[in-house]
């Protein structure tokens, strides 16, 4: 079994709105859960061994229970008889819990200082790696990872950036090229969040669980199949336990608001169905141009519509955006002055500075309420442009007569 990237305890982003109810309690413990999901799917699988390409941790955390946690996880394997080989990742690196924490006797942590190979002989075994002794590790290791063992299967573990990714930071950054050209029978890869081959025999598993909304869709981990000299076979397995989904809804083509909800609705109950039993937490996108935009000005109103219908569906509603307009030539107005209201719209946007100034008089009156309701950051620089934008369609939709 192939994981990496647990970051245990790092907390869900954008669900502060939701207090201290038995929902936001369940979110704010999925990447426990779904560690314990990992370890039920080795167990399940009758895996032969786990490897974990990195990153644990969070970075510098000082609570020890996240480090207990994760022992207690690692013992449930030593009981089954399953060894445990890791790398630390660049977060793990930042961990004082990573340096602190004994690990049971199943588990073998491979060296920082250079590329080392532990050999499991019951199991045929040899596994190759090097973890981070420090967070920014900019160098390629893989040209001194070790020569293939013949008659063993060979796994290589690494924490990596591969060379055409610009997704995420340059840590020890690799080309396909050199995974393919150690020869093993498979890398196990860390760092990118994303589920994804790499080569041939060289796979991202992705992380256990997304953690922001940028990071949408099913996460797991790896089954793998190898022998020697064979090449290995990958069996993605679903171990989430909320899910992070982007929901766009087309306004064109709809008569009115209540057209809009509908198809808001049928989208959300689809998402909630596929993602079932985990918890959907949803942003929802309102674009394109019709008739309805006019139905749609008040923003208030739009999010505690589409939240009720979230609610109804057994989702949880992250954020709504609205870029609908009207249809073209439905302004009563003189064209040149809506172009000047989205050139200032689209002027404000590009200006954090300017639209921070003009922000600051709220933020010194009522900012931190704002942020502790869970409802706006304004120092946060894309929200303020993304208000800008609102401002836009809102005061179109206004000047065509709503």
């Amino acid at each position: 079994m192939h994981a990496a990237d647990l970051h245990l305890d790092s907390p869900l982003r954008g669900l502060s709105r939701l207090g201290d109810g038995e929902l936001a309690t369940t979110l704010r413990a999925a990447t426990r859960r779904a560690c314990e999901n990992l370890v039920d799917a080795v167990v399940d699988s009758r895996a032969e061994a786990l490897v974990l390409a990195g990153d644990v941790y969070d970075g510098d955390w000082k609570d020890y229970a996240t480090g207990a946690f994760f022992v207690r996880q690692l013992s449930r394997l030593h009981d089954e008889g399953v060894p445990v080989f890791l790398i630390s990742g660049n977060h793990d690196a930042e961990s004082e819990i990573t340096r602190s924490l004994r690990l049971p006797p199943n588990t073998h942590r491979l060296s920082v200082e250079h590329p080392e190979t532990v050999i499991d002989d019951d199991r045929g075994l040899a596994v190759h790696g090097q973890g981070f002794a420090r967070r920014a590790v900019l160098e390629n290791l893989v040209p001194a990872y070790p020569d293939r063992i013949p008659g063993l299967v060979n796994v290589g573990l690494l924490h990596t950036s591969v060379q055409g990714d610009d997704r995420h930071d340059t840590y020890a950054p690799c080309r396909p090229e050199d995974l393919s050209g150690c020869g093993y029978e498979y890398f196990a890869l860390g760092h990118v969040h994303e589920q994804q081959q790499v080569c041939a025999g060289a796979w991202f598993s992705g992380n256990l669980q997304g953690r922001h909304p940028q990071e949408r869709g099913a996460k797991g981990a790896l089954l793998v199949d190898a022998a020697p000299g064979a090449a290995a076979t990958v069996t993605p397995l679903v171990l989430d336990v909320a899910r992070w989904e982007l929901v766009e809804v087309d306004i064109a083509g709809l008569d009115g608001a209540d057209d809009v909800y509908d198809a808001v609705a049928a989208a959300l109950r689809d998402r909630c169905a596929a993602a079932a039993p985990r918890t959907v937490v949803a942003q929802v996108t309102l674009h394109g141009a019709g008739p309805a935009a006019q139905d749609l000005t008040s923003a208030e109103g739009v999010r505690t519509e589409i939240e009720l219908i979230a609610e109804r569906c057994g989702a949880v509603l992250e954020k709504v955006r609205n870029r609908t307009r009207p249809p073209a030539g439905a302004l009563a107005v003189d064209p040149e002055l809506t172009a000047a209201v989205s050139a200032a719209a689209a002027g404000l946007a590009a200006e954090p500075d300017r639209i921070r100034e003009l922000a600051a008089p709220l933020e010194r009156e009522v900012g931190r309420r704002l942020r502790e309701a869970g409802l706006l950051d304004l120092r946060d620089d894309e929200r303020l442009a993304a208000l800008a934008r609102q401002a836009e369609q809102q005061l179109l939709a206004r000047m065509a007569g709503s």
